[in-house]
């Protein structure tokens, strides 16, 4: 429960970076519940654990994170599949936007700072800021215009959404945190928390990480601009 320090698992093909980052979060209270190597390793260690979050390295030998990814994601492990957090050494690393398209709640570079690794760990759970919102801007500018023009209107219906829900998805696109979003449209985070949780559910979605991919998608923020449509 959200009393209990998150149950991590950490994959990655780099002894030195499993040890050190579970160092780090073990030092802070986090349990890492298992380590893997590669991403057949991950899988298995996700059934056997049941954990909170996967701290999941994209390129590894054999099966990879982002494949790997998609297995825990795809309802073959837990009844309530854990979040992914994808680590890599390029904040432009292509593959990274597959893997946010594939379910997966944001990424980290590997020289995160240990308060940056501990913070997003524990935001998991919640979903919020887990994306930095000038990495993220240029991550799926670069990535999604091509590939989803032609099909934009097949990912999400938009109009289930109120005129406050909309505006309020094409600034989440952005990258901004709950706070961020209050301060903008002067509301109360209770009240942003409740806009979100609502974008969520409407649109099937499990995180913001997912909206921000969707905001694009549909056309609600401009690939080009890298700005809300509408919005100076």
């Amino acid at each position: 429960m959200t009393g209990q320090p998150p149950r991590v698992v950490i994959a990655d093909d780099q002894a030195l970076v499993r040890t050190g980052f579970g160092m780090i979060l073990a030092a802070d209270g986090i349990d890492v519940v298992a380590e893997a190597c590669d991403g057949d390793q991950a899988v298995d260690a996700v059934r056997r654990t049941r954990p909170d979050l996967v701290l999941m390295d994209i390129r590894m030998p054999g099966t990879d994170g982002l494949e790997a990814t998609r297995q825990i994601l795809s309802g073959a492990g837990p009844p309530e599949p854990p979040r992914v957090i994808m680590l890599t050494t390029f904040d432009l690393d292509r593959y990274v936007y597959a893997a946010l398209t594939a379910g997966a709640s944001g990424f980290l570079l590997k020289d995160v700072t240990p308060e940056h690794l501990v913070a997003a760990v524990r935001l998991a759970r919640t979903g919020d800021a887990l994306l930095a919102p000038a990495i993220t801007r240029r991550l799926v500018e670069r990535f999604v215009a091509r590939e989803t023009a032609a099909s934009a209107a097949l990912h999400r219906d938009l109009t289930v959404l109120t005129p406050r829900e909309l505006e309020v998805l094409r600034s989440l696109g952005t990258g901004l945190s709950n706070a961020e979003l209050a301060a903008r449209f002067r509301l109360s985070e209770a009240t942003v928390k409740t806009h979100v949780a609502r974008i969520l559910a409407k649109l099937r979605l499990r995180d913001r990480a997912q909206a921000v991919v969707v905001a694009y998608e549909t056309g609600l923020i401009t690939p080009a601009a890298g700005t809300p449509t509408g919005d100076h």
